[in-house]
């Protein structure tokens, strides 16, 4: 599973809607990313004078927040998107999770269940301090969305239970997904941090773990890719 995950990290990946993503290296596995990683994004955001970037922070996601659960109160994460016209670049700083730990990053539709349309873009690794840091270029701005014109087959990769692929999808008219969350690569490893042993479909092979940060702080039908213009 670990070697699958690495190929994913350089592999172009998704066609949505017509926006073509490249899935960008994380720098997770850098254990020396930078302590001033995050006020380097604050700055970055305060010389912004064309409009070009927008910086937000992901909270602790509703899953992790239950009444019966308490864990990983410190969770955050920094975001900061650039605009480069045709494409976005997208930084991620996440801290206060467990030390050397694998997560998963996606663009979802609504920051809470039941997430709605969700594009898988690749893994943070946390580091011996329980930080990382992921990069990401793809479309991430007002024109990110999903379309499917019709149905057509699909190919099964995965077929085990509980989350086993779709032979063929449904007919999508154009969905705009403006939110981000980020979840548990492992059942064992949320049970390990006190946030309970749910499995769920986000990972590649779809045994993924809850979900840890999200953009809760935003508005369901006003996520934070909104905030973006896409300069194409």
């Amino acid at each position: 599973m670990r070697t699958t995950r690495l190929l994913k990290r350089i592999v172009p990946v998704a066609v949505v809607g017509t926006t073509v993503g490249l899935l960008g290296v994380s720098a997770g596995d850098n254990k020396e990313y930078g302590k001033d990683h995050d006020k380097d994004h604050d700055k970055d955001c305060d010389k912004d004078k064309d409009g070009d970037r927008f910086c937000f922070k992901m909270v602790r996601s509703a899953a992790i927040q239950s009444p019966n659960k308490v864990c990983l109160v410190n969770a955050s994460a920094r975001v900061m998107i650039k605009s480069l016209g045709p494409v976005e670049v997208m930084e991620v700083d996440v801290s206060g999770l467990p030390p050397n730990t694998d997560f998963d990053f996606f663009v979802i539709q609504v920051p809470d269940n039941p997430f709605g349309l969700s594009w898988y873009q690749g893994d943070i690794d946390t580091d011996a301090h329980g930080k990382g840091h992921g990069k990401f270029i793809g479309r991430f701005s007002n024109e990110t969305f999903i379309v499917a014109p019709g149905s057509a087959p699909a190919p099964i990769v995965h077929d085990k239970p509980p989350f086993p692929d779709a032979n063929t999808n449904p007919l999508t008219p154009p969905v705009h997904t403006a939110h981000l969350g980020l979840w548990f690569n492992s059942p064992a490893d949320a049970v390990k941090a006190g946030c309970g042993g749910a499995v769920t479909p986000f990972n590649g092979d779809h045994t993924a773990g809850i979900q840890v940060l999200s953009t809760r702080n935003f508005p369901q039908l006003d996520g934070p890719l909104l905030n973006v213009n896409s300069g194409s």
